[in-house]
């Protein structure tokens, strides 16, 4: 592993006083094993309770290591450690000081958690011998107790009292962390225990042997018997959600084999290509009718495939969903514990589900892929994905200030294909979730796949040209999330999409992008307000009060912090950008987009759960 030169700064000659220790600690053997798994980045911010593993980061990093990435807040380095995990399917690492370092630390975990994003928490203590003396920043049992807040967001959670402990708690967290159903884990060291030298004798668990993945369980009885099901449905329904990303292609086949039509949660959108010909929308949150229409019709049979059924993904826990005539298909208990009405249940490695369902519906192709589906002309595919959406006049507006329909038809027009796209909450997800649809040329191709040679894209669980966070979606995140995504593949620009309103609250974390390089492009949907929030009292009559917030100038603030902006107060702006040039120069650029607030975004579905609408 090479160190990164934008890191270089970081990992210059240690002084005499911070040499090579003399022994091993606790700190360079927790180091040591994020390497043999691959990590290359753990994110996080200094101080002095977890100042030993930032010493071990620092020796890791000037030998080519992993290396630490310094974030603004806490908060942030949680959301790039999810990122950096949802693009590699790595583990995400992010790291904090005792007391206000973990708690800040707290929210992107739980946003993790929920999410199931495998993650390895690491929060500092005072030293053991100083718990229950009112050591500065304590956070043990004996002062602000951080082990009980992180319990219930966790898969696995610790207290490491002797350094002897460490290799076994650091191995059962990272198992923890990655088996089904994944999340974070999380340790907190001691500062003492950290700067521990460990014995010579000490063995230490295979930590490698963690990516050596055991054999994919399928039920088979349970296959099999979804196969006689499809074998005798009249063009059948598949609902692709987040757990889908390696099975993109096997779905693919499977929709022509059953001459079915699919859909797609709102998380699971980045996985599949919106202007496909079966595509009938995507159901949930940001929605589009076509999808909702499609399952009240009350079709035989839908396969549901990798997804809880969480309120956004569920339409608000629709019964033209959960029904006797869905199927359920997913590696985890939890999500398949929430469609109790299912018909069938189908527990397994989602792809391999697949391959077999495709040997059993046509085994004279040996699970080959024979043929694909043709695909539309890409102006009749854009054309169809137009007729989809609420509004598709406002996509062709020339009116000022921009409409947001007009601004996320463009940047799926003007972006490469390869893009990432990553949206925030609230607006900002609504309206990449319903208008958002990459276009290339080669109409055939999934978008946000790299420009690879055939065969050569290795496509893993994570990848997904469009990511955005459901059930516990706080505001921000994508502005953190998307350093750790440019970090974590350097062949594909990235797009964040947030709102002025979490711009306001974590905007800091883009001079991460600028320290570190990275081709982020941070698009700001500046309406002067907490635009779901607003539209949420209007469409319910509520009093209007706490929404407004002050006029920014954005791209000025980008500017004091030496990175480029622009105000774009009118379509003619969007069109003049050079968006090859932004997308392609090393560091991020931020665009202030002055869009017409009065636009109401897709959000009925969280109206109709709330209790509000009318």
């Amino acid at each position: 592993m090479e160190t990164n030169t934008a890191l270089a700064p970081f990992y210059a000659e240690a002084p005499d006083s911070a040499r090579e220790p003399a022994a091993r600690d606790a700190a360079d053997m927790l180091v040591e094993a994020l390497e043999a798994l691959g990590v290359e980045y753990v994110f996080g911010v200094p101080g002095g309770a977890i100042e030993p593993l930032y010493n071990a980061l620092a020796r890791s990093g000037r030998r080519g290591g992993p290396q630490a990435v310094v974030a603004r807040n806490e908060q942030g380095a949680a959301y790039m450690a999810d990122g950096y995990a949802r693009e590699t399917g790595k583990i995400g690492v992010c790291i904090a000081t005792s007391g206000p370092g973990a708690t800040n630390l707290i929210t992107g975990v739980a946003c993790a958690y929920d999410n199931n994003v495998p993650m390895l928490v690491i929060t500092g203590q005072p030293p053991i011998k100083n718990f229950g003396k009112g050591a500065l920043q304590e956070s043990s049992c004996t002062g602000i107790n951080t082990m009980a807040m992180f319990r219930p967001c966790t898969r696995y959670n610790s207290l490491v009292s002797h350094a002897e402990q460490l290799p076994i708690k650091l191995f059962n967290a990272l198992m923890h962390a990655q088996r089904t159903p994944s999340g974070p884990s999380h340790l907190s060291i001691p500062v003492d225990i950290l700067r521990q030298p460990l014995p010579d004798d000490l063995e230490t668990p295979d930590f490698a042997g963690l990516l050596r993945r055991a054999p994919a369980l399928v039920d088979l009885p349970a296959v099999r018997q979804l196969a006689r099901l499809l074998f005798s449905a009249q063009q059948p329904v598949w609902l692709i959600g987040d757990g889908c990303g390696e099975a993109a292609s096997e779905l693919m086949q499977l929709v022509q084999l059953t001459d079915g039509h699919f859909i797609a949660t709102p998380d699971g959108k980045g996985f599949i290509n919106p202007r496909h010909p079966r595509f009938r929308g995507v159901f949930g949150f940001g929605g589009h009718s076509s999808a909702a229409e499609l399952l009240s019709s009350q079709p035989d049979l839908v396969i549901a495939l990798g997804t809880g059924f969480g309120e956004f993904n569920s339409g608000g826990w629709s019964t033209n969903l959960l029904n006797s005539r869905l199927v359920h298909v997913d590696d985890s208990d939890e999500n398949l514990m929430r469609s109790p009405t299912a018909r069938l249940h189908v527990r397994g490695h989602i792809k391999s589900v697949c391959e077999q369902l495709i040997a059993l519906l046509a085994p004279s192709n040996n699970g080959q892929d024979a043929t694909v589906l043709p695909f539309l002309h890409p102006q009749v595919a854009r054309q169809a994905y137009e007729a989809m959406v609420d509004s598709p006049q406002a996509i062709r507006s020339d009116s000022a200030p921009v409409k947001p329909q007009r601004l996320l038809a463009t940047l799926g027009e003007r972006c490469p294909p390869q893009t990432r796209f990553v949206a925030d909450a609230g607006n900002s997800a609504a309206w990449a979730v319903h208008y958002l649809a990459p276009h290339d040329k080669r109409s055939g191709r999934l978008p946000g796949t790299s420009y690879l040679p055939a065969g050569q894209e290795r496509r893993t669980r994570p990848s997904s040209w469009l990511r955005v966070t459901m059930d516990f979606a706080p505001m921000g995140w994508a502005i953190g999330s998307a350093v750790g995504i440019a970090l974590a593949n350097r062949r594909c620009p990235v797009v964040c999409l947030t709102g002025d309103g979490s711009y306001l609250m974590n905007g800091q974390e883009i001079t991460v992008a600028a320290e570190l390089g990275l081709p982020v492009l941070y698009v700001v949907l500046n309406d002067g307000a907490l635009g779901m929030v607003k539209h949420g009292q209007r469409l319910a009559g509520a009093e209007p009060i706490g929404f407004a917030l002050p006029k920014v100038d954005f791209a000025m603030m980008a500017a004091a912090m030496g990175i480029p902006g622009h105000v774009i107060r009118s379509p003619a702006d969007l069109d003049a950008l050079d968006f090859k040039a932004m997308l392609s120069r090393g560091g991020p650029t931020l665009l202030d987009v002055r869009i017409d607030g009065e636009e109401v975004p897709p959000m009925n579905l969280r109206m109709k759960t709330l209790g509000t609408a009318k």
